[in-house]
């Protein structure tokens, strides 16, 4: 085996990553790459362009960062729309100390 050759490289890469590998090893849970969330964002990647035209800057950072929360919705197995009915219901009587229990990744 070569110095360069690509076990070699993958070995060398996993080791200076050790810390990260032994907590996703121990944890069991956590998936192997960030696919699901590509792909969920993806849309949103490719719409940025329309967004310049949201009427402000202002106006396209809410944009993005609602649809980020509808992503993060649809990743964890919950309707979108659903899911942001009843936050927008909830959100007046909420407490701000207690806003981030209403994410979706909280549900």
């Amino acid at each position: 085996m070569g110095q360069g050759s690509g076990l070699a490289r993958a070995i060398d890469y996993l080791l200076r990553r050790w810390p990260a590998f032994a907590c996703y090893a121990e944890t069991g849970d956590l998936p192997i790459d960030n696919s699901p969330v590509e792909n969920a964002i993806c849309p949103i990647a490719i719409e940025k362009k329309n967004w310049l035209f949201a009427g402000s800057e202002r106006a396209g950072k809410r944009a993005t960062a609602i649809q980020s929360l509808l992503g993060t919705a649809k990743l964890n197995g919950l309707d979108p729309s659903a899911w942001l009915k009843e936050i927008l219901e909830k959100l007046p009587g909420c407490p701000n100390a207690k806003i981030d229990e209403l994410l979706p990744i909280r549900r």
